[in-house]
């Protein structure tokens, strides 16, 4: 969704990096340039001029034209503003009142309310995918929409979250009366109400919505906006802000081609937090809005924290405990690689890992570029054409072996070979591990680097020497606030590495 905004400013960015010394006169042309990348991306003009101001007044001070890296000082003080601009902390949801604590959501129709509900119930749920463990209850106030009702019921069958049961006639204000009722009645720690939208803002909409808040007394108001709707969010936002007291926003399709203006320029105009951001149809597809993460993302430094919690989330316990006792054994079979390339699916494929890396950012587009999304998949058919033994024992794959798997799989013998090398590669770094006494030997290896096949391979494989260099200088620290040979602040070593002979999957054939 930021991607033309990132691409402008990392343009903007890099050309003041390559400067000894800066004038003033340098960091206010780049600033320009800066404005005008913020209004290409649809952020309101007011939020841009004032951004900008700050941001220039900070970063014409002495002490970062006379600092020894002035362009890396500037990039930061944009950074700081723009994580500012987005709110300054993540901001959870205001759950510690008496049972039930009520979240009333509200927006115009088309907008995602209902599935953003659902999305919303299932993060708090106790159910499968659930992190709160609260027990929810979800009800669709909505009698205006043709099946919005069942829509809501549907999706509670799916998530295992209870909905109200639908009474016929019923209306708005007598639906919430008795949701409550039957919340305080059952015990329940949550009350979800999905109130009716409307193609435009009618005040016929917010006189309902206002009886309803209340009758209800929500300890949150959510708006749900949808990103792609550009300038025209922020006047939804202040019109729903003037009539009720909002306390939050949820941006949908967050993983659209907008161009990121809404979600810049909603927290200024409203001064309510962004409290949640949708990236996609699935129910599960919810993110806790981080306004430093997303800073990052957008300036192209990455998003280590949220890699991170992706991968705690899509590890399961027991796969990660059978690879510890394999590893102490120094054992790695097709089994075991299968087991990784599911699991960097789940956590969102390549490209999202890539973007999610400092310094990979352009490294993203060249992945997409040569088909990158699509290597786990054909990896994944390949191994499931292989035979019980052969998985257990990829030894045992001779030439004929190989055509009869490429053929299974729908690939060449040179990509299963590629597959083959790539395992071995990662077998000789499981034995080096148990060399080097397991998983304690096994941290230590990464602190100084990973185990090869790093940035700058999967750099060479996909853009050349150049791209090589660029990657390598990213993983030694070439970023805001890295040291010069440590990689990122906190972290030790240098950057997250792929997994060792992957960068060979990535050559164009």
């Amino acid at each position: 969704m930021f991607e033309s905004l990132s691409d402008r400013l990392g343009g903007v960015f890099d050309r003041l990096r390559g400067r000894g010394a800066l004038t003033e006169a340098d960091v206010r042309a780049a600033m320009r340039e800066v404005r005008v990348a913020l209004l290409e991306a649809d952020v309101a003009l007011p939020v841009a001029r004032e951004f900008v101001e700050k941001a220039t007044e900070k970063a014409i001070g002495q002490n970062v034209l006379r600092s020894v890296t002035p362009g890396q000082q500037v990039v930061k003080i944009v950074s700081d503003a723009l994580v500012e601009m987005l709110g300054a902390d993540a901001s959870e949801l205001n759950l510690g009142v008496t049972p039930p604590a009520i979240i009333m959501m509200v927006g115009l129709q088309g907008s995602g309310k209902t599935t953003t509900t659902a999305k919303i119930a299932k993060r708090l749920s106790a159910g499968p995918g659930g992190r709160d463990r609260k027990k929810v209850l979800m009800a669709s106030l909505d009698v205006n929409r043709p099946n919005a009702q069942e829509q809501l019921a549907t999706l509670g069958t799916q998530i295992s979250v209870a909905t109200l049961p639908i009474v016929a006639g019923q209306q708005p204000v007598d639906i919430a009366r008795r949701a409550m009722q039957a919340a305080k009645l059952q015990g329940f720690d949550v009350l979800m109400l999905d109130t009716a939208g409307r193609l435009h803002v009618d005040q016929a909409l917010m006189d309902e919505m206002k009886a309803v808040a209340d009758v209800a007394n929500p300890a949150e108001i959510l708006l749900v906006v949808d990103s792609l709707t550009g300038q025209d969010a922020v006047n939804v936002a202040q019109n729903f802000s003037d009539q009720v007291p909002l306390t939050g926003i949820v941006l949908t399709r967050m993983d659209g081609d907008a161009r990121g203006g809404a979600a810049l320029s909603m927290r200024a105009v409203t001064g309510k937090p962004i409290k949640f951001a949708g990236t996609g149809e699935k129910l599960d597809a919810l993110e806790a809005f981080h306004p430093e993460r997303v800073a990052g993302r957008i300036l192209g430094m990455g998003d280590v924290v949220s890699l991170v919690e992706r991968a705690a989330e899509s590890i399961q316990a027991e796969d990660a405990e059978r690879m510890a006792a394999k590893m102490a054994k120094g054992q790695f079979d097709m089994n075991d690689l299968r087991a990784q390339l599911a699991q960097m699916q789940r956590m969102g494929g390549l490209g999202a890992l890539a973007g999610m890396i400092p310094g990979m950012k352009k490294a993203q587009g060249a992945v997409a570029s040569v088909g990158g999304e699509k290597v786990l998949v054909h990896m994944d058919a390949m191994i499931g054409s292989m035979t019980i033994k052969e998985r257990a024992k990829p030894e045992l794959i001779n030439a004929k072996r190989k055509i009869r798997i490429a053929k299974g799989s729908g690939t060449t013998v040179q990509e299963v070979n590629k597959l083959l090398k790539m395992h071995l590669e990662m077998s000789i770094a499981m034995k080096k591990i148990k060399k080097m006494g397991g998983m304690k030997g096994m941290m230590a290896m990464l602190g100084k680097g990973g185990m090869g096949g790093g940035l700058g391979g999967i750099g060479n494989a996909i853009g050349g020497p150049q791209m090589g260099d660029m990657l390598n200088k990213a993983g030694a620290g070439g970023l805001p606030g890295g040291n010069s040979g440590g990689g990122l602040p906190g972290l030790g070593g240098k950057m997250p590495q792929l997994p060792a002979g992957f960068d060979d999957f990535l050559k164009k054939k």
